[in-house]
């Protein structure tokens, strides 16, 4: 007797070499086999399966029979050992069927693929012939069901065919008249089809009479451009002539102004020789004075180096500022930032620009020149609400133009003379205004007059 769980004797052994399947065991047993296999894996632990079977330990048994079905079966077929701890599990859950089949009487009212799933893993006396018995009466039983299912497709394709005769014997009346119906209705439509093509006669027809008149009007509209063009051609040869002719009188008044000129030239020449015959005549001596040395001054190298140094102003006096801004109609403009960040930088934009316009402010006050003051826009992120103090203009650069392209047309737009103080530091803006005639200073000499101011 074997114990559970120990596996097949070695009689069992010779059993399973004396008696063995000679065909592929039959999908329906091994889909039983595969099933009690996995009802009995759970109730086994994990050093009682095999190897290829153990990372299935932890699978439920439905997801156990669909991944490790294979494995499983092949488990059965070809260890004997893990069979025979399955059987044993068998004989637990199935003692009835075990008991019957081991005795060698199975139950005739057993379902065959249970029976043969039952003896596959038992093995007992016989046990292929139950197999092979269940497989042929399963193979029977999808004939029966397979012939069943082909009456059942016979009797409803008679079904149709017979309706397909009714409606045939039915349907041929309804054909005919939908046939007469579809001739009415194509003479309905050919005559239709003659209406049309009549119609298209005449729309052809119209169109080549629209196409004609339209040629006249072209040619006549190309006859009107010659003429337009032959009409231009003989205004444009008498406005030559006009010019021409306003050329000429443009020479005459030129040839007549030349004639006065020269009589004015003669009577200047003749004029002179009189002064000259007049000198002669009065023998008067050649001037040896002139009224510049009648002037009380000093002469060089009569005062001393200090007298000259005391004299000279440097570019950071500010009373160099004040001899430029006492000039006429000076105009000075202020490069804003420039003057600000050099003298207190760590303040905001905005006080910074305050600041520098309330000195500005005074100063044009007390000098009256004309003072501008130019600020960047590039550096705003919106609109500055300013109101600029009297005296004063500001501006500020348009996107895309700087602080210092800005003083340049500023400085250009002033007439050839005209006295401007450019008040920068940067080397580009002080060389760019000075060579069209401005006087930059630098912005620690405005900051040093400002203060003097406040």
């Amino acid at each position: 007797m074997v114990e559970p769980g120990s596996g097949a004797d070695p009689a069992d052994a010779a059993g399973d070499a004396a008696e063995a399947l000679d065909r592929p065991l039959p999908e329906g047993v091994r889909r039983r086999v595969v099933a009690l296999v996995s009802d009995a894996f759970g109730a086994l632990t994990v050093a009682d399966l095999p190897g290829q079977l153990r990372q299935y330990a932890r699978f439920t048994p439905s997801r156990r029979a669909k991944f490790a079905g294979n494995a499983m079966a092949a488990a059965v077929e070809t260890d004997a050992v893990f069979r025979g701890r399955v059987a044993d599990k068998v004989r637990e859950a199935q003692a009835e069927l075990a008991g019957a089949l081991e005795s060698g009487a199975p139950p005739a009212a057993a379902d065959p693929l249970d029976v043969a799933a039952a003896a596959y893993i038992l093995r007992p006396a016989g046990w292929v012939k139950l197999v092979a018995a269940a497989g042929e009466e399963a193979q029977r039983a999808d004939a029966e069901r397979a012939d069943e299912e082909a009456r059942r497709e016979v009797d409803r394709l008679r079904e149709e065919l017979a309706h397909l005769r009714d409606l045939q014997r039915h349907g041929g009346e309804q054909v005919r008249g939908e046939l007469e119906a579809a001739r009415k209705e194509a003479e309905s439509l050919q005559r239709k089809l003659r209406s049309a093509l009549s119609d298209i006669k005449r729309g052809e027809a119209a169109l080549r009479k629209l196409t004609a008149e339209i040629e006249g009007i072209r040619a006549e509209a190309a006859a009107q451009v010659a003429s337009a063009e032959s009409e231009t051609r003989r205004l444009k040869s008498r406005l030559a002539e006009a010019e021409a002719a306003l050329e000429t009188s443009r020479r005459a008044t030129r040839e007549g102004r030349s004639v006065e000129d020269m009589r004015l030239r003669l009577l200047l020449d003749t004029v002179l020789d009189a002064a000259q015959g007049l000198r002669r005549e009065l023998a008067l001596p050649p001037v040896s004075m002139r009224p510049a040395e009648t002037v009380d001054a000093v002469e060089p190298g009569r005062m001393s180096p200090k007298d000259i140094a005391a004299r000279a102003l440097s570019e950071t006096d500010p009373a160099l500022l004040d001899q430029l801004l006492a000039l006429p109609q000076v105009h000075l403009v202020v490069d804003g930032y420039n003057v600000t960040k050099t003298g207190y930088p760590t303040m905001p934009l905005e006080k910074q620009r305050l600041r520098l316009l309330g000195g500005l402010s005074m100063l044009a006050a007390q000098t009256g020149a004309e003072t501008t003051c130019v600020f960047d826009g590039a550096e705003l992120a919106a609109p500055v609400l300013l109101a600029p103090p009297r005296g004063v203009r500001v501006l500020f650069s348009k996107p895309g133009v700087t602080a210092d392209e800005l003083i340049r047309q500023l400085v250009r737009a002033e007439p050839p003379g005209r006295p401007v103080v450019v008040v920068s530091t940067d080397r580009e803006v002080a060389d760019g205004v000075a060579k069209v005639g401005a006087r930059p200073v630098t912005s620690a000499l405005l900051l040093k007059r400002l203060s003097r101011v406040s």
